[in-house]
């Protein structure tokens, strides 16, 4: 079950691989993640000492979080994989100039994931050619629409 989407991602990025990761969160962030309080628009990856963590992902405290901590909506939160799948995220990531993204928060048996995704980067005149076959997409099924009605 989705939470939150990056559809941003995929309009400025060529999707090559798909990942599932962990999340370390703390108690009220898990409490405004069911709540749908998330938001993954501005997030991004980053790679640092062997490990990945996740920046940018702004997650809205409750009102009624906790009276003894300070809730910090925007902290860099750390990403759990296989340590295998680390070092070939790595190795693609510097040596062939891809980027890793969220793309989606859900949850897996109970618990909360994140997709990351490992991407290349989209130049203009490709986010202009995706457009425009998402327009034609639109309307064909337009089109269809009308036609189903007058039969």
């Amino acid at each position: 079950m989705s939470i939150a989407q990056n559809k941003k991602a995929f309009f400025d990025y060529f999707i090559e691989e798909k990942y599932e990761a962990g999340v370390v969160l703390e108690g009220w962030e898990v409490k405004a993640i069911r709540d749908g309080r998330v938001n993954l628009k501005e997030s991004y990856v980053i790679i640092q000492r062997g490990e990945l963590y996740l920046l940018g992902c702004h997650i809205t405290p409750l009102g009624a979080a906790s009276t003894h901590i300070r809730p910090d909506a925007t902290r860099t939160r750390k990403l759990l994989l296989h340590k295998e799948e680390i070092v070939k995220l790595i190795g693609k990531v510097e040596r062939a100039g891809y980027t890793l993204v969220p793309l989606d928060m859900h949850f897996s048996k109970g618990r909360i994931k994140l997709q990351i995704g490992l991407a290349k980067g989209k130049k203009q005149h490709d986010k202009r050619e995706a457009e425009k076959e998402k327009d034609w997409k639109r309307e064909q099924s337009a089109i269809m629409k009308s036609k189903n009605r007058r039969a």
